[in-house]
């Protein structure tokens, strides 16, 4: 990814990030707040003193380099005479298994001097404290990537913008899942609360421990779970401020608005103004009718069900996805409400019912229906039409979307152990 410069003055999710690797290196103490003022200055000045940098105050191309490992946590280390694994275990702060996973390939009787080894950094990679954006995305599956080399990624396709939907798999089971967040752009905070649950999946499948109770290595010899964390990079980064008022798209995603409140905090739809999750093709029809009599005629923040089914990138990368897989279960994150949505139109897949009010009982959340006038075109709709399948819909969180990132700790524990059992659940 590009970084910004960034000085004295500067605000948004860049900042934020900047913010974020300067407390997890030790210069700052306070959290992120996306304002670089007097107190990011002076960390950052710091910082790039300790690490004989040009102590400017200006994050720019050097100061990002030297910050990088802060965001992906991890470093390329490479190796000196009389290095052993356990030796920069000792020096980084992390345990000797955790280099170990993050190495499957090095022989630790073997270590030449010259070499690189990856070496983890102690602290999770995926960040609770800053407004997500396709940037943190790219930056955590870097790092979730060299930490655990078992992960795999590929591009599930790509967004109006050309951002990549980035799908992880993790297991090898018989048993394929899907997972997938931010269909709604203002909806972001399901990307970091997946993303998290990746992570400590694999940390427990690195470590040969438990998970919610489920040992993980169980999980992966049963099933093959792919995650898409952000179905809606686009629509994510505007809601962030990742794309601002000097970006084009912005300033096209300004006119649609129109004179809708809340710009850009709500603004739920794909960068053209489609929401993502009235495109598929699951009584469209009747979703257009309801939608239209609401007024959601043209694109806009919300609502708006596209000129046909599948009109966009986003939703027909994740119904293409879908059909080449078949899989046995499907979750789609959304908030709010605490809520658990399973059913469709009559359909009703064997032991969906079941497998619901399990997940309610892990969670706390409510099973019911989908109300009427929202039961139409969803992702959750189409699966279970296409599939006879379970196929559900959680609403995560309390509040009116963007929920805040202080719900996200609470969140997560509530769906750890509903994940976990969706994985095996039949």
């Amino acid at each position: 990814m590009d970084f910004k410069l960034l000085k004295r003055g500067a605000r948004g999710p860049q900042t934020e990030l900047l913010q974020l690797a300067l407390r997890r290196e030790g210069a700052l103490k306070e959290a992120p707040d996306g304002v670089f003022g007097a107190r990011t200055e002076a960390a950052l000045k710091d910082y790039q003193r300790r690490w004989g940098l040009a102590a400017d105050g200006i994050a720019g191309p050097a100061s990002w380099a030297a910050l990088r490992p802060w965001l992906t946590g991890y470093r390329r280390v490479t190796l000196r005479p009389g290095d052993t694994l356990y030796r920069l275990a000792e020096r980084y702060g992390v345990s000797l298994s955790a280099v170990e996973t993050a190495n499957p390939g090095v022989d630790p009787r073997n270590l030449q001097p010259g070499g690189t080894v990856t070496v983890p950094l102690p602290f999770e990679v995926v960040p609770d404290s800053v407004r997500f954006t396709s940037a943190a995305l790219a930056l955590c599956a870097e790092g979730l990537k060299a930490r655990y080399p078992f992960l795999t990624e590929e591009s599930a396709g790509s967004s109006v913008l050309e951002r990549p939907l980035r799908l992880f798999r993790f297991g090898e089971g018989p048993r394929s899942v899907f997972f997938n967040g931010a269909h709604h752009a203002n909806e972001w905070i399901t990307s970091p609360l997946l993303l998290r649950f990746l992570e400590r999946l694999s940390a427990a499948f690195a470590e040969n421990g438990a998970i919610a109770g489920a040992k993980a290595q169980e999980l992966w010899s049963r099933s093959a779970l792919r995650l898409l964390p952000m179905v809606d990079p686009d629509g994510v980064d505007l809601v962030t401020g990742e794309l601002g008022p000097g970006d084009p798209a912005y300033a096209r995603a300004l006119e649609l608005n129109g004179a809708a409140p809340g710009f850009p905090e709500n603004w739920k739809a794909n960068i053209r103004g489609v929401d993502l999750n009235l495109q598929y093709p699951a009584g469209w029809e009747e979703a257009r009718r309801i939608k239209f009599a609401q007024g959601y005629t043209r694109p806009g923040p919300r609502d708006y069900v596209g000129l046909a089914p599948l009109t966009e990138p986003e939703s027909r990368a994740v119904y293409e996805l879908s059909l080449a897989n078949a899989f046995a279960l499907t979750l789609s994150y959304h908030t709010q409400g605490k809520v658990i949505y399973w059913k469709y139109n009559g359909y009703e897949p064997a032991g969906s019912e079941a497998i619901g009010r399990k997940m309610a009982a892990l969670s706390g959340y409510s099973l019911e229906l989908t109300p009427p006038e929202s039961a139409w075109a969803g992702y959750k709709d189409w699966f279970i039409q296409q599939f006879d399948r379970p196929g559900y819909t959680v609403e995560a969180g309390q509040g009116t979307a963007p929920l805040p990132l202080s719900q996200l700790e609470e969140i997560y524990r509530a769906n750890e152990p509903l994940l976990v059992y969706a994985m095996t659940a039949e």
